[in-house]
């Protein structure tokens, strides 16, 4: 069995281990193999079987892997088809635990496997009544937060460097950590609801929990796109902090499980995620893409003056020990009972 799998996770330090890829951010696993041996077995189509983190499940449903089986087909004749499961990042997570995916294998990649992003940014209620501005506005009296659980969601963990990196990179020198810690507890003060994943987050702010919510910005773009084609009223308005992160979607090839018929197919989508269609189809379904001059086709995107990677906070495994454990777990959590 030939597989191809992705996670969102940073280029370098402890994402590279496939824990913390996923841990991290979005997955996306793929496996890839023929048919069974047997007569007529070349009029028979690949099978392509995709699992991946569930803000990934629109766009390459609906549009990225009908256009490289599309592609595949003009290009070998051969017809691909696809089978498909997104789930959050704890149950993904659970996956690579039992030591599905191995290690190492997106170095190789164009951009260390990042096929694309999509910063951390705020929704609140229509009018913005609470006047929020930023993550620190989110420790102000009267402000009710919801909020991925980061024990559980991926999402979750970048929504925590989110929050503690916009503030520690524009504190006085010496004091980013203060500066940081003093957000994070603002924030977690006032959270009010927690959920499994992102996009459960989202649906109970839907449901009328908090006045502000932290995600995504593709999960409320193409919230926003879909409630636009039904005519209905978009029940919240993004709000871009000055600084926040970019979570990155990596992709990883499982090389070690596909046989030397089966690897042309994975090689041909793993090239085809960076192409100009594939990544033009990303920024249609609200993602930003790798090649930053395509990004202007989504007027939907807001403007960030002060967008930063993991990489700026030296890596996930220093900000898994210094921020998530170290501060939001090991200090935050303790002091304001939770």
């Amino acid at each position: 069995m030939g597989r191809l799998g992705s996670s969102s996770a940073q280029r370098s330090g402890w994402p590279r281990s496939l824990f913390a890829l996923v841990a991290w951010g979005a997955l996306l696993l793929y496996a890839v193999w023929p048919w069974l041996p047997g007569r007529g077995r070349q009029a028979r189509p690949r099978t392509i079987i995709v699992y991946g983190f569930s803000i990934l499940g629109d766009a390459l449903d609906r549009a990225v892997l009908p256009a490289f089986a599309r592609h595949w087909r003009a290009e070998t004749g051969e017809r691909v088809e696809f089978v498909t499961s997104f789930a959050g990042s704890g149950t993904i997570t659970n996956q690579l635990i039992m030591g599905v995916v191995p290690a190492g294998s997106w170095k190789a990649l164009p951009l260390g496997g990042v096929v694309n992003r999509t910063p951390f940014i705020l929704l609140v209620r229509p009018g913005n009544p609470k006047g929020i501005h930023d993550f620190a506005d989110l420790g102000k009296p009267g402000v009710t937060v919801v909020h991925p659980d980061p024990l559980t969601s991926g999402g979750a963990n970048w929504a925590l460097l989110a929050e503690y990196g916009g503030a520690a990179r524009h504190a006085a020198p010496g004091r980013e950590r203060e500066a940081g810690t003093a957000v994070l507890r603002g924030v977690w003060s006032h959270v009010v609801a927690q959920a499994a994943s992102a996009r459960a987050a989202r649906t109970q702010f839907e449901n009328g929990f908090g006045d502000v919510l932290v995600t995504y910005e593709q999960d409320a773009v193409h919230g926003n796109e879909k409630d636009r084609k039904k005519k209905s009223t978009p029940k919240w308005e993004i709000v871009y902090p000055p600084s926040t992160v970019l979570s990155e979607h990596t992709l990883v090839i499982i090389d070690k499980n596909a046989t030397p018929e089966e690897r042309p197919a994975v090689r041909a989508f793993a090239a085809f995620l960076w192409s100009d269609e594939a990544q033009k189809l990303f920024v249609a379904n609200g993602f930003r893409s790798v090649h930053d001059e395509l990004n202007g086709a989504n007027p939907a995107f807001g403007k960030i003056a002060d967008p930063f990677l993991v990489a700026d906070f030296g890596g996930w495994k220093k900000v898994k020990k210094d921020v998530v454990d170290g501060i939001w777990k090991g200090e935050i959590l303790p002091s304001i009972g939770k």
